[in-house]
């Protein structure tokens, strides 16, 4: 059995934009997911983190197969669920669940959590019998620190936090193997944040899931992650050990995110340098060519617009990076395709 559960190949996600006219011609394509390679082992917490609209969502979504990807693989326990018919698609399901970003709009506000949870009972034709999935429901909301007497109320009647507990409920309802955590703290407030990520941990350990929990929150993904995945314009840039990511950047981007988290000690966070990268994030729909962080990177030097770098290691702890201070590898820009802008001078 391989190590590896969740594979992406060259897994790109593109989105038509604006034409117009009687036949509606794209005038471009937006790349929110532009050739990902990832691995995601057995049992590990995988952290994928990045600037809002850097394809974080569009990815964990895509993993599972509820967007369409326009290009590449995805491998879930050996099977290509690219080419998976519904059927295919329904098992596969039920060993894979989400735990999306807000609790409230992910609920049905006319249904119970009893109904609410037993749904996916329902659906994979588990725990056969109203008396045998009731019992189940009441099992998975005491695994989630919820009392069972809440089954028959709705989500209205709850916290956030308490509302998060019953989607995380409803996504273990499947036994799945591999869960996707789509910034499932962010709408939490601070201390109950902190609460979640411990139930997470607590239930991945117990449970053995495999889990990608994507948030901006760089500290919360420190705390909860073995390994580190960084996002920027659609592509990985970066990926490691938690640790080594946390405190040995090798990526100019991951460094420039890392100068920005808040450290507690006030003396050390008044004398700290930060990293304030220049000019605005660039559009998804105009990639720019060769490294696509070269027009805010501050060490952008000669092969940067002309060669999109690669994924190579960096760091004596395991890092990759795709960055051509760590030796230029990668693909030179072919001005006939679509990669991106011209390049532009520095």
């Amino acid at each position: 059995m391989s190590n590896v559960l969740v594979s992406a190949r060259g897994l790109e996600v593109h989105f038509p934009i604006g034409g117009g006219g009687l036949r509606r011609t794209p005038a471009g394509l937006l790349r929110a997911v532009d050739g990902v390679d990832l691995d995601i082992h057995r049992g590990e917490t995988l952290g994928l983190v990045g600037e809002s609209g850097c394809g974080k969502s569009t990815l964990g979504n895509a993993l599972l197969k509820l967007v369409p990807s326009t290009g590449g693989t995805v491998t879930f326990d050996g099977t290509d669920i690219t080419s998976l018919d519904r059927r295919g698609l329904k098992e596969m399901r039920r060993r894979a669940g989400m735990v999306f970003q807000d609790p409230f709009a992910s609920l049905d506000p006319r249904r119970t959590v009893a109904q609410t949870i037993a749904e996916p009972l329902e659906v994979h034709g588990l725990h056969g019998g109203r008396r045998e999935r009731a019992a189940r429901v009441g099992e998975l909301l005491e695994l989630v620190g919820l009392d069972r007497s809440v089954a028959g109320r709705y989500p209205h009647e709850f916290s956030g936090g308490q509302r998060q507990r019953v989607g995380i409920a409803r996504a273990l309802a499947g036994e799945p193997d591999f869960l996707v955590c789509d910034e499932a703290i962010a709408s939490l407030d601070v201390s109950v944040q902190a609460q979640v990520l411990n139930l997470l941990r607590r239930l991945q350990r117990r449970l053995g899931l495999t889990l990608l929990f994507i948030s901006h929150d760089l500290s919360a993904v420190r705390h909860l992650s073995d390994r580190i995945a960084v996002m920027y314009l659609g592509r990985v840039v970066e990926i490691g050990p938690a640790a080594a990511v946390g405190s040995d950047p090798q990526m100019p981007y991951t460094q420039a995110l890392l100068s920005a988290v808040p450290l507690p000690h006030p003396a050390m966070e008044r004398e700290r340098k930060r990293i304030v990268l220049r000019g605005d994030v660039p559009s998804p729909a105009a990639v720019p060519s060769g490294c696509r962080f070269r027009t805010r990177c501050p060490y952008a030097f000669e092969p940067c617009p002309t060669v999109d770098p690669a994924l190579q290691p960096a760091g004596a702890a395991g890092q990759l990076a795709a960055c051509h201070l760590h030796g230029v590898v990668g693909r030179p820009v072919d001005e006939e395709t679509p990669q991106g802008i011209a390049p532009a001078a520095e």
